[in-house]
């Protein structure tokens, strides 16, 4: 059988969900959807500062905002409470470990991230090495979790499009597959004329949107039912005791050594995530980085601490109206991936405030998208084609490559969701584990030690690709050729599993780029003083840069070792080493 029957018999048709037009809740998304079109025109770009960063003009409370819709995709408004209805405790990995991640960042990379002032990870990666090696390996690395993460977002997306929109096939395409194209065609159409401007503008939006549909429509559910009345987020563990010993054992449905490699997956692979790393470029300085951090962690933890309790509602609901959720056959990944659309609709709630809580799925699938996209062209357009192909590009043929990028992401993410081989939780995640393994430990490294170099870099992030591709190969990759079941090794998919891969490839890749770097020369002195300078309590001006600063002559600021002391005297405007200085760091 031909790869194109394969996808065009895809059907995936959520058990329980009532699969037809409703003219109210089409209504409120068609209009929800153009004015995201319309915030995309009003906000449209033309150069490549307001693509790629805004201008560095976003706000801490704004950026926030921006932060949380960004984050809280179709994983988080969908995924999170079907994993956690599938598979009880385990599910609470994605709690844990995301909320955990963003405490990392705000620590250790929000601030440093801002000071040193580029336009992307990739960009980042290039400068602090001085390598296109490894800028070209980042950008391919970003354009890859663009590729795979937003793979879930278009899931999910077209899984609820069927509640509001009903069976629309066309084409030879199933309702869910035409889903897929007609969302995925909207999202990339606001994208190619918004840039990253307009999309964070359109992220303040969609935020609103999906924190106001997903909290009104857990109290609307758990008041209905008598589950809850004024903190579901707490009264739902009463509920807990009703349910089968697959939704409260701990690990009765996974291993304890793949609930700890899940976590420190995404511990990693949030710091590590190109699109969330950006928003800390689109602000005005480093302490507004930081307190946009803590707006977004804040944000975020709203949906979080609810999440949990939708899962609970919706499943015991699923068990009463539906059927078995465990066991032969139970709950099908698709239904769970909708448990809070179908919660809110199994609770005889009108169409349309269902409608309403569905279109907040396809908010957050949208924004988070978005994030993506940008990250993605950005990669692209700007740190492969501009910095590496033609230095000499202009101003419009940065954004049109940009947006030509757009496009091709948007065609080959729309292909691949066609027939999804997992999840939306678990596509999700390994693109966390690809970010944790190749990114994270180059942004760590590259701004807390200053001695790693180009050479140490390179073989670490090579390391973490065939790490992170080892265990693609051996349990995703099947999924899409047929003749092949998955795992291919079961006893490496138990000890390196494609979804937690972070947890063994990280240790690795700290490891190989400290010893060669330890191993081969030093980088320049130049590059360490910009590594010295993000760590300065000296404020920056908005469009400045840790580079601006030391090559205007600015004070440096030790960080081997985690103190900050000055190390720098002031020669006739340049900052020039003294001897004690250069002695330590020869050592």
């Amino acid at each position: 059988m031909s790869v194109a029957a394969t996808l065009l018999q895809s059907e995936l048709l959520p058990e329980g969900l009532n699969v037809s037009f409703k003219t109210l809740p089409a209504i409120l998304v068609i209009g929800m959807l153009l004015v995201f079109i319309a915030i995309g025109f009003i906000f449209r770009v033309a150069d490549a500062e307001n693509m790629w960063v805004a201008g560095r003009s976003i706000g801490n409370i704004e950026n926030g905002m921006a932060i949380g819709a960004n984050w809280m995709s179709a994983a988080s408004y969908l995924g999170m409470a079907a994993s956690i209805a599938l598979s009880g405790f385990y599910g609470l990995v994605f709690v844990v470990g995301w909320t955990t991640g963003y405490f990392i960042l705000l620590i250790f990379l929000a601030a440093q991230l801002r000071r040193f002032g580029k336009y992307t990870a990739a960009d980042f990666v290039g400068d602090r090495f001085n390598s296109d090696t490894a800028r070209a390996i980042g950008a391919v690395t970003t354009f890859l979790i663009g590729f795979v993460y937003a793979i879930g977002q278009a899931r999910g997306m077209a899984l609820v499009g069927l509640y509001i929109f009903g069976d629309l096939g066309f084409l030879g395409l199933s309702g869910y597959q035409a889903m897929v194209v007609i969302m995925m065609t909207i999202t990339v159409g606001y994208l190619t004329l918004s840039g990253m401007l307009g999309a964070t503008k359109n992220m303040v939006a969609q935020y609103v949107i999906l924190i106001v549909a997903f909290v009104a429509g857990l109290y609307a559910v758990g008041l209905t039912n008598g589950y809850s009345t004024v903190l579901p987020q707490i009264e739902y563990g009463m509920l807990i005791s009703t349910l089968s010993s697959e939704f409260s054992e701990p690990f009765a449905n996974s291993s304890f050594y793949l609930w700890i490699a899940t976590t420190f997956s995404l511990i990693v692979g949030t710091c590590g995530l190109p699109h969330v790393l950006v928003r800390f470029y689109t602000v005005e300085n480093e302490r507004t980085a930081r307190w946009s951090t803590v707006w977004g962690l804040g944000f975020i933890c709203i949906l979080y601490l609810s999440a949990p309790a939708f899962a609970a509602f919706g499943t015991d609901l699923y068990g009463e109206n539906i059927g078995a959720v465990y066991g032969d056959p139970g709950m099908t990944s698709s239904a769970a991936d909708v448990i809070v659309v179908l919660a809110a609709q199994l609770s005889n709630l009108p169409p349309s405030f269902v409608g309403f809580v569905a279109a907040g799925g396809i908010a957050a699938a949208i924004a988070t998208t978005a994030g993506l996209f940008i990250a993605g062209s950005s990669a692209i357009s700007h740190d492969i084609y501009t910095t590496i192909i033609n230095p000499d590009a202009t101003q419009r043929q940065q954004v049109l490559v940009g947006r030509l990028s757009i496009v091709l992401l948007g065609v080959i993410t729309t292909l691949a969701a066609l027939d999804p081989a997992a999840p939306i939780a678990a596509l999700v995640s390994y693109a966390f584990s690809l970010a944790g393994a190749v990114l994270f430990p180059m942004f760590f490294l590259g701004m807390w030690w200053e001695n790693t170099n180009r050479e140490g870099a390179l073989a670490g992030m090579t390391t973490g690709l065939a790490i992170w591709g080892v265990s693609m190969v051996n349990e995703v990759v099947p999924g899409y050729v047929g003749g092949l079941e998955a795992p291919l090794n079961a006893t490496l998919a138990t000890w390196l599993p494609a979804i937690g891969s972070a947890l063994v490839a990280v240790p690795i890749v700290f490891a190989v780029t400290i010893v060669v770097s330890m191993a081969t020369d030093e980088p320049p002195m130049e590059t360490k003083r910009i590594v010295r300078q993000c760590h300065s309590p000296e404020p920056m001006g908005q469009q400045q840069t840790a580079e601006d600063v030391v090559a205007d002559g600015g004070e440096e600021v030790a960080t081997d070792g985690g103190r900050a002391a000055d190390d720098a005297a002031t020669d006739g405007g340049r900052a020039a080493d003294d001897a004690t200085t250069t002695d330590a760091t020869e050592e």
